[in-house]
């Protein structure tokens, strides 16, 4: 009713003023009516492919300079990338890219910790537009780290890079992990 008021007001002006009042109003209403068109775009973008390597454990612990010391498995890692990857999935923001045919060393050895951001490129190959780079840090039998970062996978750079420190054993770290991911990682990229 308010905005109809106005309109009448602006009508009363007179000459070239009442044009110029009309089209102002009128890209005002249009402007308001192109609102939920843009939201509608912006909700439908598509997910981004992200290739997420296998998380790797960077093993500081005491334990890890006995031989046979430390006692974290693959599959230990396994479930802690598993749950990295359903949370990112679920999240609707991602769509993920399959990495089990990267055949790169320090992909099959574990070590894209330590290669100077070569996820990246390897991602890229995978057809992904970013990778995530996850690394669990052991500091005692009970203190762990975690380390997410993610990069453009055309350009390299760093987009994100999160880390927090967690208590608990071996079997929480898939806990940590996927904390870490919906608190700061997908919180940060809103």
């Amino acid at each position: 009713m308010y905005i109809i008021r106005k309109v009448a007001a602006l009508m009363r002006i007179r000459g070239n003023r009442i044009l110029g009042a009309a089209a102002a109003v009128g890209i005002v209403l249009l402007s308001f009516a192109c609102i939920p068109a843009v939201a509608a775009d912006a909700a439908k973008s598509p997910p981004i492919k992200i290739a997420v390597f296998d998380f790797e454990l960077d093993d500081l612990s005491p334990a890890a300079s006995v031989p046979g010391g430390s006692t974290s498995s693959a599959a230990v890692m396994a479930k802690v990338t598993s749950a990295a990857r359903r949370v990112l999935e679920q999240s609707g923001r991602y769509s993920l890219v399959d990495v089990s045919k990267a055949d790169a060393k320090p992909v099959t050895e574990k070590l894209l910790r330590h290669c100077d951001g070569c996820e990246a490129g390897i991602a890229l190959q995978l057809g992904a537009d970013q990778s995530l780079l996850g690394v669990v840090r052991k500091a005692t039998m009970t203190d762990y780290y975690v380390l997410i970062q993610i990069s453009d996978a055309r350009t390299g750079k760093v987009l994100t890079q999160e880390a927090a420190n967690f208590a608990g054993g071996d079997d929480g770290w898939a806990s940590g992990v996927t904390s870490l991911i919906r608190h700061q990682v997908l919180a940060v990229q809103n």
